[in-house]
């Protein structure tokens, strides 16, 4: 791997690993979602009491926080606060693959 954030434990061999986020509380649960080129949601963002982790497994988001936003690459997290106006949109040209958990 190239990326400097990316790290062979002790003991592993052909294994490169890198840590995406630390404790954001209670997680509540977790989903995959494959965004379109073009597509995200919702329109118009939403609030809500449940905090988000997004990771970005493929392609790239863009993610509105309010009135800013928030470019997530491939293998890059970020922590969304739901009380924050909020909303999540591919940023490629292909499909933008993302694992959301939930927490509390």
């Amino acid at each position: 791997m190239n990326d400097d954030n990316f790290i062979t434990p002790p003991g592993h061999s052909g294994f490169s690993a890198k840590k995406l986020f630390d404790e954001h509380g209670k997680i509540k649960w977790g989903a995959i979602a494959y965004i379109e080129r073009n597509g995200g949601g919702p329109k118009g963002n939403h609030t809500h009491s449940e905090n988000h982790i997004f990771i970005v497994a493929d392609g790239e988001a863009r993610v509105v926080l309010g009135d800013r936003e928030v470019i997530v690459k491939k293998n890059e997290s970020l922590f969304v606060d739901g009380t924050t106006p909020h909303s999540i949109w591919n940023n490629s040209d292909k499909i933008c693959q993302v694992i959301k958990i939930s927490v509390q």
